[in-house]
């Protein structure tokens, strides 16, 4: 009896994945290649061959498979025993005020963030998005926000690339806020929620896997 359920969950266990191709990506919902089969997938489900959907948007998808998790943009395949992830990660020390500031840029060009969770877009003013060479006017979607200095205008668009210290996202939602407030760039949750956030001694730890 033991062999008996011994060899029927082994036959009933899902073979190693050898290769994932993402094919189509939506909100909480992916088309995989996984194993040269085509698999609709949604979030908290999983594949026949044993690849898990983490969750998806329209940028990108994070999958579990053989005990690993990757985060894979539109079009990419991972194959041939899954090379080890590379790592990208800063460590933000908290100042005096107990604020964490990062250097960091947007579209290539400098400016220093501060991290804030409470922010559900990187946020940034005029003058910066000036800087950056932003025609927040032309290309972003006017709207209203309320701060600390009350309810403001702003103009809500999407940035090219958001990065802090060695860590780059692309296509990050943001804001540009009529005036000179906030006085300095937020970090906020449209690209927090995409790495992995660990506090720990004064400081926050970023690190991102891909």
């Amino acid at each position: 009896m033991f062999w008996a359920m011994f060899w029927a969950s082994c036959a009933a266990a899902p073979a190693a994945v050898d290769d994932i191709e993402v094919q189509a990506l939506f909100k909480n919902h992916a088309v995989l290649m996984v194993n040269g089969k085509r698999r609709s997938v949604r979030a908290g489900q999983s594949t026949p061959e044993g690849v898990t959907l983490i969750s998806a948007n329209s940028r990108e998808a994070v999958v579990e498979a053989n005990g690993t998790r990757h985060t894979l943009a539109l079009g990419t395949r991972i194959g041939g025993g899954f090379p080890t992830p590379r790592e990208q990660k800063v460590l933000v020390p908290a100042d005096a005020r107990g604020m964490y500031l990062a250097s960091g840029s947007i579209n290539g060009v400098g400016v220093q963030f501060m991290l804030d969770t409470g922010a559900t877009l990187v946020s940034i003013n005029e003058p910066m998005a000036a800087s950056v060479g932003l025609d927040y006017r032309r290309l972003g979607t006017p709207g209203h926000s309320m701060t600390a200095a009350g309810v403001v205008r702003i103009w809500r668009l999407r940035l090219a690339r958001v990065r802090v210290g060695e860590i780059e996202l692309t296509d990050v939602d943001a804001a540009v806020h009529e005036g000179a407030f906030p006085p300095v760039a937020l970090l906020g949750n449209s690209f927090l929620s995409r790495v992995e956030m660990t506090r720990a001694a004064g400081s926050v730890l970023l690190r991102r896997q891909f």
